[in-house]
């Protein structure tokens, strides 16, 4: 159990929430000193018209800005530091990142950067960054990664085929825009495995050894939000009040999991994106109920009111029923979100286990784990979720 007594800190950014949200962002650029933005996004939220309500807003109020869209999923260190060069040759003093967690984690690396004027890879790790970001305004299109609102960046290098994260409170940006009708235009396979990664999100925090009230409190309500909403949202893409549910247990699972960090689910899903630059939120999905029924003997009280959270009523059952409950409810979720591939159809073998095992547990997830793993725990989750 965390100890009551234990010190706990909690950080979060300003943030609007609502519907036209995002076209606040010429507004609040000019009042951070913005004189010239570098806006980061990607060609699929550009060709959705979410970029062009954001500079659109820019131009309203007079300020200058550049593009950069060079960003793929799992961004690259290397797309990083094109996008630094673009910064200082626009002379730009401030950044917006419209997308979801690649574009938003490539322009919090970007910030880093050019303010502390190294290699993106000199900063893994915890409380790396030395030299605060210059002003950084988030506007998220995916209910998931609330990258708007953590003290996380994760990166991928390519060479090494590893993803490395990130964390220090100088990576959380100073205003995120949250605005739940970008939502409207991902489509279903999008929507459940950002929707999916914010359960995770929600879960990992709950069950975390650095959890605290404030986390708890936070991540039960997305917990609740989102194992009610998801489904809904998948077969009715266009409604705004289930985006907007989902949009708001994003965020909250977003509140929990930046304070309470993670566990093994994210520590093996980010070994998964490095090594096979494959979806995360996916990554997450396949790897999820393997996880929780290998730490419910750590946190078995923890679990149940997951469970409880989710809608299950497990009154009169046994311990082991419970656990049952539990894991039918995540896996039937995942099945009817549209999530039934497993590692083994994303192109993972057994021959990878050893990497991705070596790799996951040296991720900073893995401390906060309620149960202790070793290299064998780990290599047997791969083994289930091939």
């Amino acid at each position: 159990m965390a100890d009551t007594f234990e010190l706990r800190k909690f950080v979060a950014p300003e943030f609007v929430f609502g519907v036209g949200a995002r076209r606040l962002a010429g507004r609040y650029a000019k009042n951070l000193g913005g004189r010239k933005i570098l806006v980061v996004s990607d060609p699929g939220v550009v060709a959705a018209g979410w970029t062009k309500d954001v500079t659109d807003s820019l131009e309203a109020e007079g300020v200058g800005f550049a593009l950069f869209t060079g960003v793929t999923p799992n961004p690259k260190a290397d797309e990083i530091m094109a996008g630094a060069a673009l910064f200082r040759a626009e002379n730009c003093n401030a950044l917006i990142a419209v997308g979801g967690g690649s574009p938003i984690d490539c322009a919090k690396g970007i910030g880093i950067v050019t303010s502390n004027d190294r290699n993106i890879l000199f900063f893994e790790g915890v409380d790396m960054v030395k030299v605060p970001m210059p002003p950084l305004i988030c506007i998220p299109t995916t209910g998931g990664t609330s990258a708007d609102v953590s003290q996380f960046v994760i990166v991928s290098n390519p060479l090494e085929k590893v993803k490395f994260a990130i964390i220090s409170k100088s990576v959380v940006p100073d205003l995120a825009l949250i605005d739940p009708e970008t939502l409207t235009t991902m489509n279903s396979y999008l929507t459940a495995c950002t929707g999916l990664d914010a359960l995770t999100h929600a879960i990992e925090a709950y069950v975390s050894t650095a959890r605290s009230a404030m986390t708890d409190l936070h991540a039960i309500e997305a917990i609740r939000l989102i194992s009610s909403n998801l489904i809904p949202s998948i077969t009715n893409l266009a409604d705004l009040e289930l985006r907007s549910n989902i949009m708001q247990g994003s965020l909250q699972a977003g509140l929990a999991f930046s304070n309470a960090i993670l566990g093994a689910t994210h520590a093996m899903a980010h070994s998964l994106g490095g090594a096979l630059d494959i979806a995360h939120g996916e990554c997450n999905a396949i790897l999820l109920d393997h996880v929780i029924e290998f730490n419910m003997p750590a946190a078995p009280e923890r679990f149940e009111h997951i469970a409880t959270a989710m809608g299950l009523d497990l009154r009169g059952m046994t311990s082991g029923q419970k656990k049952l409950a539990l894991l039918n409810h995540v896996r039937e979720l995942k099945k009817a979100t549209g999530i039934v591939r497993t590692l083994n159809d994303l192109g993972v073998g057994r021959g990878d286990v050893n990497f991705l095992t070596d790799h996951a547990l040296k991720d900073p997830c893995m401390a906060t784990n309620p149960r202790k793993v070793t290299e064998r725990d780990i290599e047997v989750v791969y083994e289930e979720s091939l």
